[in-house]
């Protein structure tokens, strides 16, 4: 059922104009550092946006000139990433898959130093529900965290309901270009 949904939507995604997706990123990007979680975080993880992802440079750019700690992921072994601190761009190195990773010598940072959480998707859902890449790098980072999980999507890629198995965490935002939408009370 999920494989079936991520076909669908990487077909999708192809029909999407480049213009689109530079207008939504910066549109996205502004809207999550609207966030009052994101202005009141000391720490913030973010991923590194790549092809087929809102791009995140902006995000990064802003924890950095804001003088946050900004924690990026490093994918350690099949299934299993962590979050290594970076204090510029340059911190940044090829590392798994093509994805920039933090530089060797980067400093760990714990689950529980994490104020807020940027998370990618292929697609969400209104009530926070999540379609990855389907790796589960990031459910198996996220369980049993209590920082606040903002999931930064496409509005022309979010679905009415994406399905979820018992593994798959859950969002607290999902932030389109259109609107930051809370999904927990």
């Amino acid at each position: 059922m999920k494989q079936n949904l991520r076909k669908k939507l990487l077909e999708k995604r192809k029909f999407l104009s480049d213009a689109y997706f530079q207008m939504a990123d910066e549109r996205i990007c502004m809207l999550a550092a609207e966030l009052p979680e994101f202005q009141q975080a000391e720490v913030v993880f973010c991923y590194v946006g790549m092809e087929g992802e809102v791009s995140t440079r902006s995000l990064l750019e802003k924890v950095l000139a804001e003088g946050k700690r900004l924690g990026v992921p490093r994918c350690e072994k099949k299934g299993v990433m962590r979050v290594y601190e970076i204090r510029s761009l340059q911190d940044l190195v090829p590392g798994a898959f093509g994805i920039p990773e933090p530089v060797p010598e980067a400093r760990l940072i714990r689950p529980e130093e994490i104020d807020l959480a940027v998370i990618p998707c292929l697609s969400c859902d209104g009530k926070g529900r999540r379609l990855g890449k389907g790796g589960g790098y990031y459910d198996r980072y996220l369980e049993g965290t209590t920082f606040l999980r903002a999931a930064l999507c496409w509005q022309q890629m979010m679905e009415k309901e994406i399905p979820v198995d018992i593994h798959d965490q859950r969002m607290d935002v999902v932030i389109t270009e259109n609107d930051a939408i809370r999904t927990r009370d």
